[in-house]
């Protein structure tokens, strides 16, 4: 994640004078390690989207580029505090923050943010993407943190995907730069820093907009196979999470120990605590085909629904618990990629349809609405916007199109469903500079939210990108668009036999959460 930051007088002292030599870049070397209590205790890293966020996105997009070093674009980086160590020693817990300066091809310093850089701390029982700050002026700096429960020996990896917004551009593939800049060994030590317990998500956890989570590692089967049905079964189902990281059986989730947290941890659903969960409720999907495989793993994988093969684009079906036909949920799955549901690369621009506007009408139109909305845009927005000035123009009328639909509701006397928006993937491997590239989601996840935000329209917010972030490097779990396709045992697109399905089972349990929460 790249977000805009400020910095302070010091450091932007310190540039000036390092453009008098190009031998001193003037980046503070370790801009802080952060403990934020007198007893050592210390506070996760987390960001949050900017006031104004669509407007300040377009400004820094459109702004001029008049001098030499805005024109320049990052060949290079340096980053005094990292640059030269054979193995650097941190302490767990603490946030350690190291500003880093873009150059170009001649090492010259350049002077205008909007470069992409992909993250990847990655230790044997830890994956997670640090956090980057652009400061607009060419200066960035990256976030590091560990919980001192997985001290050890790591890898931080940077890759400089695209400069300078050209992965918004409407054909980008042009423009992919896709160098890694940096690999450097860390090795996180226990200290003093005690950093607050996880706790299991609450409905208020929703309510944040940017995620900073990480993958954790609580066992491991090395002898693990893949099964004739393509599955990776290997920890017993009942094989217990370790707290805080999770609740319930981990065995579910058949990931080979690896589970996701946040700000706050999940709990695993058995069949008959979603089952008591989801009785007589109507959840209503709009969003791209990513739904679709993650609503067919929830009906697989949790739910106890093995038989259903897979379900279509666009349906409103009731399931039955298979153990008791009294608890019932219906689901209505309605895909945006296109408003002719055998087509693609629409988007939020499927809006425009007034066929499709009046499809989605309808079903808040019953004696009965659905009680909640899982709704996504982004992969097949990344196709068919020409810039992000069209695309915020497009979220804006999606975002002005629901509210005119819930007001309905409202009015009518009928209780609102909850709206909770599932950010778009970041997209794997090959996808990584093709149109709907992780630079041009992210943006347009932040366009979204910060459209739907101002309508009013955002119960909670389930962060699908980051959840997705620190897999999408290869293909091994998704074939680049879709991280949930059904198990099989063949060959896949990395050439291996089989793939990994469990992120996107990660994200049924994550919507649970979310779904059942009080």
């Amino acid at each position: 994640m790249v977000v805009i930051g400020s910095i302070d007088g010091g450091t932007i002292r310190s540039m000036v004078e390092s453009r008098r030599s190009t031998k001193q870049y003037g980046v503070l070397e370790n801009l802080a390690s952060r403990r934020n209590g007198s007893d050592g205790s210390v506070k996760w890293v987390s960001t949050e989207l900017e006031p104004n966020l669509t407007e300040n996105l377009l400004s820094r997009w459109l702004a001029p580029e008049g001098e030499p070093c805005r024109e320049s674009r990052t060949v290079e980086i340096v980053i005094p505090g990292l640059d030269g160590k054979d193995l650097i020693e941190l302490t767990a817990g603490d946030s350690h923050e190291f500003g880093f300066q873009a150059l170009d091809e001649s090492k010259n310093l350049v002077c205008s943010g909007g470069d992409y850089f992909e993250t990847d701390l990655s230790g044997e029982a830890w994956k997670s993407r640090p956090l980057v700050r652009d400061f607009g002026n060419g200066s960035y700096s990256i976030l590091l943190q560990v919980h001192p429960d997985f001290a050890g020996d790591y890898n931080l990896t940077l890759i400089l995907l695209y400069r300078h917004f050209q992965g918004l551009k409407f054909s980008p593939w042009r423009f992919a730069f896709d160098k890694q800049l940096r690999k450097f060994r860390i090795k996180f030590v226990k200290g003093g820093a005690q950093l607050p317990k996880i706790e299991t998500c609450e409905k208020s956890d929703f309510n944040r907009d940017l995620w900073l989570g990480r993958w954790t590692r609580q066992a491991k089967n090395d002898g693990c196979q893949i099964s004739n049905d393509g599955r990776y079964r290997c920890l017993a189902p009942d094989f217990p999470c370790q707290s805080p990281w999770c609740g319930g059986s981990l065995g579910l989730l058949e990931s080979n120990g690896w589970v996701y947290s946040s700000h706050c941890s999940f709990r695993l659903f058995s069949a008959d605590s979603a089952w008591h969960c989801l009785k007589n409720r109507w959840i209503f999907f709009w969003g791209d085909s990513n739904h679709v495989d993650t609503i067919r793993n929830m009906l697989n994988f949790v739910l106890d629904l093995p038989q259903i093969p897979s379900v279509p684009r666009r349906f409103d079906m009731n399931f039955s618990n298979p153990k008791d036909a009294s608890q019932s949920v219906r689901i209505t799955s309605i895909f945006n990629g296109h408003w002719n549901e055998t087509m693609n690369y629409e988007g939020f621009n499927s809006l425009m349809d007034e066929g499709f506007r009046n499809l989605l009408k309808k079903y808040f139109s019953e004696d009965t609405v659905p009680d909640t909305i899982i709704m996504n845009s982004g992969l097949h927005d990344g196709v068919h916007w020409h810039s992000l000035r069209a695309y915020s123009e497009g979220a804006g009328y999606a975002a002005s199109f629901w509210k005119e639909v819930m007001d309905s509701v409202k009015q009518r006397g009928l209780a609102v469903p909850q709206i909770f928006y599932r950010t778009t993937i970041a997209t794997g491997g090959y996808a990584r500079s093709l149109a709907f590239n992780p630079n041009k989601m992210e943006v347009f996840n932040w366009v979204a939210l910060d459209k739907f935000r101002r309508a009013g329209l955002v119960s909670g917010v389930i962060d699908n990108f980051d959840m997705t972030f620190p897999w999408h490097f290869d293909n091994r779990c998704s074939d680049g668009v879709h991280y949930g396709r059904a198990p099989a045992k063949m060959k896949w697109r990395d050439g291996e036999i089989g793939h990994q399905y469990f992120v996107d089972l990660m994200l049924a349990h994550v919507l649970l959460n979310a779904l059942c929460s009080r």
